[in-house]
């Protein structure tokens, strides 16, 4: 008979064994599934993460820090976004600043990533910040304190005057933001003064200024401390080595990706200890029924049964529970999935559950390292059948 259709018929006449030896390969494959979702939805969690915070890098440089080097030191492949700063004066003719004074006009093409913006001492309060999408357009974010002393609300006109004042520039207001630095008790020069600040972009501040314009700072973000090195040799090659300096901030990544990261390697852990902890309790269970079904052995051997077809009747068992037990598993965790993530993944992101979920690839690895665990399971204790002979085998059982 063929060994295929004899551990069929195995399996149904041993019912009740292959039911708990079911719901024993379900169980393992669930935890192996678990641990592949929450390792794959800390990984995507940790990129996310990389791109959203990041570590920040800036860059400062005393003379010849144009934006052009500074645009080309973004383009390096660790950086996700960045934004160089330049610093102008200039005057205005359809508001008075206070104190009615120059303004302090600051150039940059990623509001949002401007420190005080990013760690939330400063915030837009209407509108919106300044986004690279806006380069080449004459528009402004404004501090409340002139948006209220000259009546500017969105979409307002501010014409802004040149340096020299040849020129007026137009731009139209998109934001308004809140400074927390007070107004000084003493006197100040009025550029000085936190509520005559605004936001352009570069092209706005190249028509303002008559001289070359020079970044004050530029402010990288990568993905991990660990590229801070990488765009530190970029740096060098551009800039020069030895005429600029780098400051790294990477604290925000280590509050929150860090723990990510520890999810993640707990979960690495957790699919090599339940894989092997499967294969030795699987092992143990064909151990037995091998030793059990020695009567049964000793007569397709003294047939003149092939053995390595004996152990093909052992794995097959073994494989027509398995893949179920894979099916049963990847509905467990299609229900269990989200809830898992949001237990030990919610704290780090309001979108945890929907992180967590039963992919085809995710069911793969399962289906996999399942029928690795059944080969090994039963090939490893199979090994022992080559060495039975039908004569001993038959008169132990007399």
């Amino acid at each position: 008979m063929n060994f295929v259709k004899r551990a069929g018929m195995s399996l149904v006449v041993r019912a009740s064994r292959t039911v708990a030896l079911l719901a024993i390969f379900a169980v393992i494959c669930t935890l192996l599934l678990g641990g592949f979702l929450l390792r794959s939805g800390a990984a995507r969690q940790e990129a996310a993460a990389q791109r959203d915070i990041g570590v920040d890098v800036t860059v400062r440089k005393p003379a010849g820090f144009t934006p052009e080097l500074a645009d080309r030191l973004g383009a390096s492949g660790v950086v996700h976004r960045y934004n160089p700063e330049i610093v102008v004066r200039a005057g205005a003719r359809n508001i008075t600043p206070l104190n009615s004074g120059p303004l302090t006009v600051n150039g940059v093409r990623d509001l949002g990533l401007l420190l005080p913006f990013s760690y939330g001492s400063m915030k837009i309060l209407q509108g919106r910040g300044i986004r690279p999408e806006d380069a080449g357009r004459d528009i402004a974010v404004i501090e409340h304190r002139l948006a209220d002393k000259d009546h500017l609300a969105i979409g307002d006109t501010v014409q802004l005057r040149s340096t020299d004042g040849e020129h007026t520039v137009p731009v139209t207001v998109v934001g308004v933001f809140q400074d927390p630095t007070p107004d000084p008790v003493a006197p100040s020069p009025t550029p000085e003064l936190p509520g005559n600040a605004l936001y352009v972009p570069h092209a706005t501040t190249q028509k303002l200024s008559t001289a070359p314009l020079n970044v004050t700072e530029a402010v990288y973000r990568i993905g991990s401390p660990d590229q801070a090195e990488q765009l530190n040799a970029d740096a060098d090659r551009l800039l020069g080595a030895g005429t600029f300096s780098m400051q790294v901030n990477d604290k925000a990544y280590r509050d929150q990706v860090r723990p990510i990261q520890r999810v993640g390697a707990f979960a690495g852990l957790i699919v090599w200890v339940i894989a092997v902890a499967g294969a030795l309790v699987l092992g143990l269970i064909v151990m037995l029924q091998i030793r059990e079904r020695r009567a049964e052995l000793g007569v397709l051997l003294s047939m003149g049964e092939k053995k390595w077809k004996l152990i093909g009747q052992h794995v097959v068992e073994m494989t027509a529970v398995a893949l179920p037990a894979v099916g049963l598993a990847a509905l467990a965790g299609a229900l269990a999935g989200p809830s898992v993530g949001k237990a030990l993944l919610g704290h780090q992101s309001g979108a945890a559950a929907s992180s967590v979920r039963v992919e085809p690839a995710a069911v793969a690895e399962v289906a996999a390292l399942g029928l690795g665990i059944c080969l090994v399971s039963t090939v490893v204790p199979g090994i022992g059948i080559l060495r039975l002979h039908p004569r001993s085998i038959l008169t132990d059982i007399e």
